[in-house]
C-alpha cells in the first residue's frame, strides 16, 4: 500500500478531479489509481475510475471499480443511479434491475427510481410488469403528468380505464404548467387514437407541441450552418485508409420514425450481428477529435493515425454498448448521416444503410411523439418538420454523389409490403448471408431503448402505411411547406 497522509490524499483527489474536468483523462486516471493504491476504501476515486473506464469502453475495469464504489458507498443515490444506467448500456440487465431495486429501497417514497425501473422493464419487453409499477405510482400520485406518458407510451388503455378520467381532470387544471402540458398532451393524444377518437388527437398534440416549443425554441439556421460546415470539412479525399476492424459497424440512418429500428432489428436477428441501438459515438467523437460543428477541421488535415485511433475508439465504445466481441454491430444514431465521409474514410468495411419512408407518415409520427426537451426541436412544428426532412434528403443526395455505390437505400413501405426480398437485399448490403430468423426478429429477447419499443415486439406488417391519410386536414401546414417536392 502506498503511504499517504489524509492531507496528501485530499490534495491528490482535488488534482485528479481538475484533470478529469479538463478532459485530461489519462493523467486523471493515473492520479485516481495512485489514490486507490494509498486508500483502497476511497469510494469517490473508485467512482471516477469507473466513469473513465466506461467512457473508454473498458467494460471489465468499469465493472471492477463500480463494484468497489457501490460496496463502499451503499447509500450514494447518484452512484447507484449512474450504475443502473451504465449496467443497461453494457448489457448487464439483471444488475440494472438490482440497482433500481436498491434505489427504491433507499427511498420507498421517491417516484423517480420506480419510474426508472418501469422504463427499464419496458425496454426489456416486460410491459405488464412495468404497467403494474406505473399504475401503483399513479394511484398515489395522480398529478404527475410524465407517469401517464411513460405508461401509455407502451400500453393501450383499457376500456373504461379510470386513468383516462384522471388524465382529463388533470388536463383541465389551469395550474398545469408547460412541462406538464407537454407530457400529458402527448399521452392523451395517443390514448385518444388508441380509443378510436381521432378527432381529439390533434387538439392535444397542438397544445403539447406548442408548450414544448416554448421550452425549447427552434433555430433552423443553426442546423443549416452546422451541416454546411461539417460537409465542407469532408470535401477532400474520402478514400478509406487502414484495414477493416472487428467488430464491423453497420450504420442505419434515416429520419426519426422512418423505420430505422425495424431495419436494425432485422439485421440484429442474424447470428453474426448485434444491435447497438442509437449510439452517438461516431458524431460525438468526431466533434471531440476534429472540431465541433462549424469548427470542424478538414479531414485532409487529419493524420492517418488520428483517423485509425478514432475508428478504434469508436469500436471499443460500440462493443461496450452491444456486448459484441466480433461480427457486425448496428448503429442507428440519426445524426451519423452528416459524417458518412468520415465514417467511410476511417472505418474500412463499415456499411451504410439509409431508410426512407413517405414524408407524410414521418411528419405525422414525429409530431405525435415526445422527444426529450431540447432534442429534435423541429418536431414541434409541422412546417419545420418538412424543412428538416428536406435537409436530410439534401445531405443523403450529397453523399450519393460523393460516395457512389456506398449507400444502400431501403424503403420502409417496400420492406413491410414484401419483407423477404427486401430483407435479403438488406442483409447482403450489411455483408451478411441470408438467415430466415431475420424475419422473426420480434421473438428476440434483447432490450430496445427507442420510441418503437412496443412495435418491434411485433412481426413485420404493412398496417402502418399511409397512416397520414386519417389526419390529412391536420397536416396542412406540413403539406404546404413541402410544396411541390416529390414524395418519393
Amino acid at each position: 500500500m502506498l503511504m499517504m497522509s489524509p492531507q496528501e490524499q485530499a490534495a491528490l483527489f482535488a488534482q485528479a478531479q481538475s484533470l478529469h474536468a479538463a478532459g485530461k483523462t489519462g493523467p486523471a486516471r493515473d492520479a485516481f489509481q495512485k489514490l486507490v493504491l494509498a486508500n483502497p476504501g476511497h469510494a469517490a476515486a473508485h467512482a471516477f475510475l469507473s466513469t473513465i473506464a466506461f467512457e473508454n469502453g473498458d467494460t471489465d475495469t468499469f465493472l471492477t471499480h463500480t463494484d468497489a464504489a457501490l460496496k463502499l458507498a451503499p447509500q450514494a443515490t447518484k452512484l447507484w443511479q449512474a450504475a443502473a444506467e451504465r449496467f443497461t448500456r453494457t448489457g448487464h440487465a439483471e444488475r440494472s434491475l438490482q440497482a433500481y431495486d436498491h434505489l427504491i429501497a433507499l427511498d420507498q417514497k421517491a417516484i423517480g427510481p420506480k419510474a426508472d425501473k418501469a422504463r427499464f422493464l419496458q425496454g426489456q419487453g416486460r410491459f405488464d410488469e412495468a404497467s403494474d409499477i406505473l399504475r401503483k405510482l399513479l394511484k398515489r400520485h395522480p398529478n404527475e403528468p410524465e407517469l401517464y406518458r411513460i405508461h401509455f407510451g407502451a400500453m393501450k388503455p383499457r376500456k373504461g380505464d379510470p386513468l383516462v378520467r384522471q388524465m382529463i381532470k388533470l388536463w383541465n387544471n389551469p395550474r398545469l404548467n408547460d412541462l406538464g402540458r407537454v407530457h400529458l398532451g402527448f399521452a392523451l393524444a395517443k390514448v385518444m387514437e388508441d380509443l378510436g377518437e381521432t378527432g381529439k388527437v390533434f387538439p392535444f398534440l397542438k397544445r403539447a407541441n406548442a408548450a414544448q416549443l416554448k421550452l425549447a425554441p427552434i433555430d433552423p439556421n443553426s442546423k443549416d450552418r452546422e451541416i454546411d460546415a461539417v460537409l465542407k470539412a469532408q470535401s477532400g479525399d474520402l478514400s478509406s485508409i487502414g484495414e477493416a476492424g472487428d467488430p464491423r459497424p453497420v450504420f442505419v440512418t434515416g429520419m426519426p420514425r422512418s423505420g430505422t429500428t425495424l431495419v436494425e432489428q432485422v439485421i440484429a436477428a442474424h447470428s453474426q450481428a448485434s444491435a447497438g441501438g442509437e449510439m452517438v459515438h461516431a458524431l460525438k467523437q468526431a466533434y471531440a477529435r476534429f472540431g465541433a460543428a462549424e469548427a470542424m477541421k478538414s479531414l485532409d488535415a487529419a493524420k492517418p493515425e488520428a483517423l485509425t485511433d478514432y475508428a478504434a475508439h469508436y469500436r471499443r465504445l460500440a462493443q461496450r454498448d452491444s456486448g459484441a466481441q466480433g461480427g457486425v454491430i448496428t448503429d442507428k444514431a440519426i445524426q451519423s448521416y452528416m459524417i458518412f465521409g468520415l465514417i467511410h474514410r476511417a472505418m474500412p468495411g463499415a456499411r451504410i444503410i439509409v431508410v426512407h419512408r413517405d414524408p407524410r407518415d414521418i411528419a405525422l409520427s414525429i409530431y405525435k411523439n415526445f422527444f426529450a426537451i431540447g432534442t429534435h426541436r423541429y418536431g414541434c412544428d409541422l412546417a419545420e418538420i418538412a424543412h428538416e426532412i428536406k435537409r436530410f434528403r439534401r445531405v443523403v443526395n450529397h453523399w450519393k454523389e460523393r460516395l457512389p455505390g456506398v449507400l444502400h437505400e431501403v424503403h420502409y413501405e417496400a420492406l413491410v409490403s414484401d419483407p423477404e426480398p427486401q430483407a435479403r437485399a438488406l442483409l447482403e448490403a450489411a455483408g451478411l448471408d441470408w438467415e430466415p430468423q431475420c424475419l422473426d426478429f420480434h421473438k428476440a429477447k434483447g432490450a430496445v431503448q427507442t420510441l418503437s419499443l412496443a412495435q418491434v415486439r411485433q412481426p413485420i406488417h404493412a398496417g402502418r402505411r399511409e397512416a397520414w391519410r386519417r389526419f390529412e386536414a391536420e397536416l396542412e401546414p406540413f403539406l404546404t411547406a413541402w410544396g411541390d417536392d416529390p414524395w418519393d
